[in-house]
């Protein structure tokens, strides 16, 4: 498809969007497509009427309304170019509103789960020096999976280093000590073991290739196994770890989101709902006028 090409290519060219961020555009737009060939529809005369059925296919499909919002925006986008380089005359998703995201708050590890988790890996191997480093830096740091695995060894400093965010945005992110001493252990001894093909990246796998989110992913699911926590994981809940547990320290919100690299303060205001909670049940374990019920 030569139109779609041409606008992820603008993607990542001209708005600086990461191959990531590009290929979840290419997803959305591709599906949408499809769909639209199978309905004996021409995308370049798709009509505002037209989008119901589309829109019906993805409720069918069961997807939450974020993700509905998601492939809504994607498409959108994909047709405001359209209509700017005068391929279309209108924009046929102009006018469809987004579904309210639903209010989800971030699950999180508390303080005794992560000390779990970083007991799993065995040290005295290469793989599980880059284990525990992978641990100690997502939570020292609250670096995104993506981001970790575009660590260079050239990005690191003593205490901290070099991270490329969402649309290919540079900003500094921390090490903590646990951090530096895994750190330390892992590039004297297992990297140096990993590294057969001389990359540069600072996260490999057994091949000596660098490391992927998707291997990531597989590394924290082997871990939690091993761990007596029964909950189902994400990499990212280490990172709403981090910032939950800044906030419920005393760490102020607009230092928290510089550290998560958030353009919004909306965006980390969720944590605050976290937090209060928190508050809440600490309030009313401990204050002696607070307890509900009977003692």
């Amino acid at each position: 498809m030569l139109y779609l090409e041409e606008y992820l290519k603008y993607l990542e060219v001209q708005k600086n969007y990461s191959l990531f961020t590009v290929s979840g555009y290419r997803d959305d737009i591709v599906e949408y497509l499809e769909f639209v060939e199978g309905e004996a529809l021409s995308f370049l005369d798709v009509k505002y009427d037209d989008i119901r059925f589309f829109l019906m296919h993805l409720n069918d499909k069961k997807n939450s309304n974020s993700t509905v919002a998601r492939k809504i925006s994607s498409i959108r986008g994909f047709y405001k170019y359209l209509q700017n380089n005068e391929y279309v005359s209108n924009n046929p998703f102009g006018l469809i509103k987004l579904p309210k995201k639903e209010k989800k708050l971030p699950r999180f590890f508390q303080y005794n789960e992560l000390e779990q988790l970083f007991e799993v890996p065995d040290i005295n191997t290469p793989i599980g020096q880059r284990d525990l480093l992978i641990l100690e830096l997502l939570y020292s740091s609250g670096i995104r999976v993506s981001e970790l695995v575009s660590i260079k060894i050239k990005d690191i400093s003593s205490d901290t280093f070099k991270v490329l965010g969402k649309g290919n945005k540079e900003r500094i992110a921390n090490i903590g000590s646990y951090a530096r001493n895994a750190l330390d252990n892992y590039l004297e001894d297992g990297y140096i073991k990993l590294n057969k093909k001389g990359r540069d990246y600072l996260f490999l796998n057994n091949n000596g290739e660098v490391l992927t989110t998707r291997g990531v992913r597989y590394i924290l699911d082997k871990i939690i196994e091993k761990t007596t926590i029964n909950k189902k994981i994400s990499p990212h809940m280490i990172r709403h770890s981090f910032a939950t547990h800044l906030l419920n320290e005393g760490c102020d919100i607009l230092s928290v989101q510089e550290l998560l690299g958030h353009e919004s303060l909306t965006t980390t205001a969720i944590y605050t709902h976290v937090t209060t909670e928190r508050l809440k049940e600490v309030y009313f374990k401990t204050h002696p006028r607070a307890y509900k019920g009977e003692k």
